[in-house]
């Protein structure tokens, strides 16, 4: 994918997903989304077997694994059809946003490249100041970013 395309795909995606930010301060109820929305609805474990087409049984299960965090994104669909709700999914970047993370790997690579080429460079007694150590550091990062080689996630 060239540069330009790349760019704009990653400015999409950041745009997409922001929405998403809002819900990182929603905590899920300590029962579980379905048993709390069961419950709101005053629906009896029968009467949302009946309308998931599970037994009781098997309803109480969905509500445990997804108390657990074992139920499937099928099972929470169903589940949440049943309930006249949507499931909605998604990703929250934990350093903001798509460009934050890359520009975020690539400064870690950057500085680990220039910290080897500075190694060898005292070892050769060719010691760079810590001024030109950090714009070394910018313009790897810089390059990184721009390239998006693969090993960028090595």
């Amino acid at each position: 994918m060239n540069d330009s395309k790349h760019k704009l795909m990653v400015q999409h995606l950041d745009r997409k997903i922001q929405i998403y930010n809002q819900l990182l301060n929603v905590n899920v109820p300590n029962k579980g989304w379905l048993h709390t929305i069961r419950k709101a609805y005053k629906m009896s474990l029968r009467q949302f077997s009946k309308r998931l087409g599970v037994t009781p049984p098997a309803v109480e299960g969905y509500e445990k694994r997804e108390k657990t965090g074992n139920i499937t994104l099928k099972s929470l669909e169903d589940a949440g059809r049943a309930l006249n709700m949507k499931l909605v999914y998604g990703f929250v970047p934990i350093d903001g946003s798509i460009q934050k993370t890359i520009e975020n790997r690539a400064k870690e690579i950057a500085l680990d490249i220039v910290k080897t080429t500075s190694n060898s460079m005292i070892l050769e007694d060719q010691k760079n100041s810590n001024e030109r150590l950090q714009k070394a550091v910018e313009e790897k990062t810089k390059q990184l970013i721009d390239e998006m080689p693969r090993y960028l996630w090595d």
